[in-house]
């Protein structure tokens, strides 16, 4: 049986129709609600906050993964939590501190997650791994839905999944950005084990049966 993880995006949902969409995620067996908070500063967007987090948390049955995509995320690790946020990942370029950021998220009891822009190299991340629960590696340049896949990330999976089962941890390799059924099995085969989805899920004609394809990748049923 598939053991990864699909993980859709709420960015590519229809926000006038939030809880019908939200309501899909609940049908569907995907296995988390992937939320991406946008500053405007550390990315060229703004996305939404806590009170949307908070409400989606609400309405949603899945755990929360929410991707602070912000400067000074310290600021905020809290108050996401508070929302609903059950993983929470900030980003390595975003974190001059972060050891203390890793340590911070971990005293809420929520997983902490680091994000990895596509100039950034896996082997930053070799003295702090141990204390990492999943690494998101970006796979188009943080800011906006619906980019094309950089298949240069196929390298960086292969080189992290090495040094994860070199020390024997169990540490989550996702993957965020440009993610659809065209390349999902190639990406899982080379060592990752969380899809996030968002145009691919959200804007198909049948997100459910979507999700459950991406799913069954790795079984007779795909």
């Amino acid at each position: 049986m598939p053991t990864h993880k699909i993980a859709p995006s709420i960015l590519a949902a229809d926000f006038g129709n939030l809880e019908r969409d939200i309501s899909m995620i609940n049908q569907s067996e995907s296995d988390w609600l992937h939320i991406d908070i946008m500053d405007g500063i550390f990315v060229p967007n703004i996305s939404y906050g806590q009170a949307i987090t908070k409400r989606i948390g609400e309405l949603c049955e899945k755990p929360l993964d929410v991707h602070l995509m912000i400067m000074q995320p310290e600021r905020y690790v809290e108050q996401f939590r508070d929302a609903g946020a059950e993983i929470i990942t900030v980003h390595y370029e975003a974190c001059p501190h972060l050891h203390r950021n890793l340590q911070q998220i971990k005293a809420t009891g929520a997983k902490a997650g680091v994000a990895l822009n596509p100039h950034t190299n896996v082997e930053l991340l070799e003295d702090v791994l141990e204390d990492i629960n999943m690494v998101c590696l970006m796979s188009v340049n943080p800011g906006f839905g619906g980019q094309k896949f950089i298949y240069c990330t196929m390298n960086k999976i292969r080189k992290l999944r090495t040094m994860i089962d070199e020390r024997n941890l169990n540490v989550d390799i996702e993957i965020d950005g440009g993610v659809g059924l065209q390349n999902a099995e190639v990406i899982l085969k080379a060592g990752a084990n969380v899809l996030v989805a968002g145009s691919s899920v959200f804007k198909s004609e049948d997100p459910i049966a979507t999700v459950k394809r991406l799913k069954a990748i790795g079984s007779d049923n795909f």
